[in-house]
């Protein structure tokens, strides 16, 4: 059975467990840029290595995409959901004695496995999104998803920082350095143990989840399209995809993107923690919220008022906008956050975190526009097309790594941001000119 087989009945029951499987992506991802500070302090890390957190969980989607590609096209897109789901149980586990021997390399094994399971679930549900109606409105349906996939990013920090980060005073720099060695070694281990019931818990939805899914009538999706050509359909499928300009521009596109997009959620807390914001723990909420926002003005104006293309070129710009404005605001002043957040109760930030996290309106659309201008006409090569995508998410394990290179050896957190400009200029030059690219001749 196909997707557009039943979408003549109903795609409520598809797109209802595909917008979990989001919910998912979202909560275990966003759940890294609480996660980070708060490993800093456990493990005694500086911003470099605190950010290694987003390498060895970003990283895993460049080394297992291809064979999670593979494994789809064998099992399907249903079983393939379970497997990712498996993994990832396996990885909530694992926590467990990570947490307990407060040892950074299994946490950074834990989360390696962790983004190995998200791997295939991303390569199975983004291209399933974008094939089960009308490609001129995939964006429409992707920021629906993002919607509640950022949705989960934005509660997540709030339980982190509610069930872990309480009575952090005496773990702060100056607390634990009053204390002997082997009185600092017994707090930080207790601080390290709060991991334990949480990633249990975990652990337990995902499982659920995977039965969930497992007897589901969930159809497959129809990735055959009218117009493949006859060398698509006569040469190997990695030999086939190169010779689509517009899918490895748009790899390059979602690279810098993601590169920016875990910039501006995983960072904001040691970035917050770094100019003395005391709610650093929920930061993250901050970047997630404006996300949100961003889906939803792409779910109303996406096609109907706003082209694909020119929702990422306006992203794209003002991303830069924002980006000046971390660079040159002010780490005192709270006057912009009053002015925006303070009607709503919202605890006010410094000017240069609050465009920081303004970021995730700018980067919202960026995802949904990408992925139907990368994937378009590949018909049958879309499973490759979209394992090579998800490889763009390396992005996220590499850029965040160079920034906090630039802020450690420049000892400028906040200047350090710079880098974040020629990205937004390439996602810029896809959505004027790369996404129309159909031959390298």
């Amino acid at each position: 059975m196909t997707v557009q087989a039943v979408s003549t009945r109903s795609s409520f029951f598809p797109m209802l467990l595909i917008g979990i499987l989001f919910f998912v992506f979202g909560f275990v991802t966003w759940l890294n840029g609480a996660l980070i500070p708060f490993l800093r302090i456990v493990c005694e890390l500086n911003e470099f290595q605190a950010l290694l957190v987003a390498f060895a969980f970003y990283i895993a989607y460049v080394v297992t995409a291809l064979p999670m590609s593979t494994l789809l096209n064998r099992v399907g897109y249903r079983h393939g959901m379970v497997i990712g789901l498996g993994i990832m149980v396996l990885g909530s586990l694992m926590f467990i004695p990570a947490a307990q021997s407060a040892h950074y390399a299994f946490f950074l094994l834990a989360l390696f496995v962790l983004g190995t399971g998200l791997t295939i679930l991303q390569t199975a549900a983004n291209p399933y999104i974008v094939c089960i109606g009308p490609r001129e409105s995939a964006a429409m349906r992707i920021s629906i998803m993002g919607i509640v996939n950022k949705g989960a990013g934005f509660i997540v920090p709030l339980i982190f920082a509610a069930w872990i980060l309480t009575g952090m005073d005496q773990f702060s720099d100056e607390a634990l350095a009053l204390l002997s060695p082997a009185e600092r070694a017994v707090q930080l281990n207790e601080l390290s143990n709060r991991l334990v019931v949480p990633y249990l818990y975990m652990a337990g939805a995902l499982l659920a989840l995977m039965a969930f899914v497992y007897f589901s009538r969930l159809p497959e999706p129809d990735l055959h399209e009218a117009g493949v050509s006859e060398v698509d359909s006569g040469s190997n499928d990695w030999k086939a995809i190169w010779q689509h300009p517009q899918l490895v521009l748009g790899v390059i596109a979602l690279f810098v993107y993601v590169g920016v997009e875990v910039i501006a959620g995983d960072s904001i807390g040691l970035y917050g923690q770094g100019v003395g914001v005391p709610h650093f723990g929920i930061l993250t909420s901050y970047t997630m919220a404006f996300m949100v926002l961003g889906y939803v003005l792409g779910v109303l104006l996406i096609p109907r008022y706003l082209s694909q293309e020119h929702a990422l070129q306006g992203s794209a710009l003002v991303g830069v906008v924002f980006t000046l404005g971390i660079l040159f605001s002010s780490t005192d002043s709270t006057s912009l956050s009053v002015i925006l957040l303070g009607w709503l109760g919202v605890p006010p930030v410094p000017d240069s975190v609050l465009f920081l996290a303004l970021l995730g309106f700018a980067n919202a659309l960026v995802w949904p526009a990408v992925w139907p201008l990368a994937l378009h006409g590949l018909g049958r090569l879309t499973a490759t097309g979209s394992a090579l995508l998800i490889m763009g998410i390396a992005g996220g394990a590499l850029l965040p790594l160079v920034y906090g290179y630039l802020a450690h050896s420049s000892g400028n957190s906040q200047s350090a941001y710079w880098m974040l400009l020629p990205c937004y200029g390439f996602i810029f030059f896809y959505a004027i000119k790369g996404h129309k690219i159909k031959s390298w001749k």
